[in-house]
């Protein structure tokens, strides 16, 4: 029985550096998995693929049985409806207000249904702990911490099957990051959603995840259950877990991380 989110010999490169590598993930419904991994190795690329940014030399991405790559622009648009995204920095449109920044997914950024639109960005704001008077702030008018909680509201304001959470907590204090890694986990878990985070954070990758892989060299080296993380068996994993200089991946030399 197939998965119900699976990629499959997953291959991109740019020009003669190759990113991905025959990359293969699967995921089932409803699970939350953290990609790991030092930074250059492909995991934005990855969720890039996924969501149909960027499209692969070769290779399979399916969700619940559907084939994502290839497809026409009207089915792609359909396809992408499934899914929300928590950028990196969060990615707010400084000219737009909060709600309208919440809503942006669902209006594409026209002025249409504007009370509808407003009150329901002020029912997710309140799920991500943000008050109703937030709702007519410009980004930056607020912390970094309540910019992400804004993102992150506008990453389930439709109800997606599947959220992607790009490095969640960067530029966040200790604190911070563990309210938000909370938030993450709360509402992956009340929308029933399929979720795929990449991150450096290890706290964030214990907080979030049923599910770590690791990428390195274009290819998950190693997957397992997050309680696994610290048993791994993998010298890699091991390393970037630990946070050491010497390992097989030869950081002092700037190569495999």
């Amino acid at each position: 029985m197939s998965a119900w989110l699976e990629v499959r010999d997953l291959h991109k490169a740019f020009g003669p550096k190759r990113v991905l590598s025959g990359l293969d993930l699967s995921l089932e419904k409803g699970q939350s998995l953290v990609v790991i991994g030092g930074s250059g190795t492909g995991k934005s690329v990855l969720l890039k693929c996924i969501l149909g940014l960027l499209k692969p030399d070769s290779g399979s991405v399916r969700l619940d049985g559907q084939e994502l790559i290839g497809l026409r622009a009207d089915a792609q648009d359909a396809a992408r409806a499934r899914f929300g995204m928590l950028f990196q920095g969060g990615a707010l449109f400084d000219s737009l207000p909060v709600w309208r920044n919440v809503t942006f997914a669902l209006t594409h950024g026209r002025a249409r249904h504007t009370k509808e639109m407003r009150t329901r960005a002020i029912e997710t704001l309140a799920r991500v702990g943000l008050d109703a008077p937030v709702a007519d702030l410009r980004p930056a008018e607020l912390s970094g911490g309540m910019q992400k909680r804004v993102a992150l509201a506008r990453a389930i304001v439709a109800n997606p099957e599947v959220i992607f959470f790009d490095e969640p907590t960067t530029g966040l204090d200790p604190i911070r990051a563990g309210v938000i890694n909370a938030l993450i986990r709360e509402q992956v878990t009340a929308l029933g959603a399929t979720a795929i985070t990449i991150t450096h954070d290890m706290a964030s990758a214990r907080h979030i995840a049923d599910r770590v892989a690791m990428l390195h060299d274009g290819r998950i080296i190693w997957e397992g259950p997050v309680g696994q993380l610290d048993d791994s068996g993998n010298p890699y994993v091991e390393q970037f877990v630990e946070g050491r200089a010497d390992g097989p991946m030869d950081v002092r030399r700037g190569a495999g991380i």
